[in-house]
C-alpha cells in the first residue's frame, strides 16, 4: 500500500497520547495467524481504538466512524455518538464541545491508520480498503458493538462486518480469520483469541451470525476467565454503573 504523509501535528499529538496513556500489555499475539487477518474487539468507549492504535502488534488498520474525518459531519455525530445521554442542563456544553473538538478530530482520524466506514451504501469504499489492507499482509480491526445489551461485558454485535471476509474470499480466493481481542483497561492488558475462520462454503447469513456468536462468546470467556475487574462498556455511562466481569 502507498504510505500516507503523516502531519507534524498528529505526530505530536501521538506522542502526547502515549505519554499519558497507560502502557497496555498484550498477550496472546501468538494466536494472531501469518499476514493479513480480521481482529474483533470490544470498543471500551475511547480506549479500544487508542490502545489498539498505540500497541497492537504488528501493521494494522481500524475501521472508525467516517463522519469524525469530516469537518462538515463531526458535531453532529460526536454529540450524537457521545454525548446526547448527559443531563440535559449540561448538555449545551458539550454541543459546544462537539464544535470545538473537530480540527483535532480530523487531524486524528485523517492521520492515524485509520479506514472511514459510513453505515450506508458507501460503506463499499471502507469494504474496498479494508481487502487491500488484508491483501498487503496488514491487519484490519474493528468494534462491532452497536447500542444494545448482549451480557456484562460486551454490547450487541453489527452483522454486517463480516461481509468483509465474503468479499475478500470473493477477490482472492482465500478465506480469511477473525481474530477476537479483549482489553481490559483496569487490567492495562489486551487478550488476543484464537482465530475463527470465516466458512466460505456456508449460507451468507448463518455465517454472519456464527462469526458474530463465535467471536462474541470468545471474548466474554476471555473477560470472565480473569480475575475480578472493571468492565468499561460501550456506552457511555456514568463509572458508578460500570459492571464487572463476572
Amino acid at each position: 500500500m502507498k504510505q500516507k504523509r503523516v502531519s507534524p501535528l498528529y505526530r505530536l499529538i501521538r506522542r502526547l497520547v502515549r505519554a499519558v496513556y497507560p502502557k497496555i500489555t498484550v498477550v496472546g499475539a501468538e494466536n494472531l495467524p501469518d499476514g493479513g487477518a480480521i481482529v474483533v474487539g470490544n470498543h471500551c468507549q475511547t480506549h479500544g481504538p487508542i490502545a489498539c492504535e498505540l500497541y497492537f502488534p504488528g501493521r494494522h488498520y481500524t475501521w472508525c466512524a467516517a463522519e469524525m474525518m469530516h469537518a462538515d459531519e463531526v458535531p453532529a455525530y460526536a454529540y450524537r455518538d457521545f454525548w446526547s445521554r448527559k443531563p440535559k442542563l449540561v448538555r449545551p456544553f458539550y454541543k459546544l464541545l462537539s464544535y470545538l473538538i473537530t480540527p483535532l478530530a480530523v487531524c486524528v482520524f485523517n492521520n492515524a491508520n485509520c479506514i472511514g466506514v459510513y453505515h450506508d451504501r458507501r460503506v463499499i469504499s471502507a469494504y474496498r480498503e479494508s481487502i487491500e489492507v488484508l491483501r498487503s499482509g496488514a491487519r484490519v480491526i474493528l468494534f462491532p458493538e452497536r447500542d444494545a445489551p448482549y451480557n456484562n461485558v460486551l454490547a450487541e454485535f453489527q452483522t454486517g462486518f463480516v461481509d468483509l471476509a465474503r468479499l475478500y474470499c470473493r477477490r482472492t480466493g482465500e478465506a480469511i480469520s477473525f481474530v477476537p481481542a479483549y482489553l481490559a483497561p483496569r487490567l492495562k492488558t489486551m487478550y488476543i483469541g484464537k482465530p475463527v475462520r470465516y466458512d466460505p462454503a456456508a449460507d451468507t447469513e448463518t455465517e454472519r451470525q456464527r462469526i458474530c456468536r463465535e467471536t462474541a462468546e470468545a471474548i466474554t470467556a476471555m473477560a470472565r476467565a480473569l480475575p475480578r475487574h472493571v468492565v468499561v462498556p460501550y456506552r457511555n455511562i456514568p463509572k458508578r454503573d460500570y459492571p464487572t466481569n463476572v
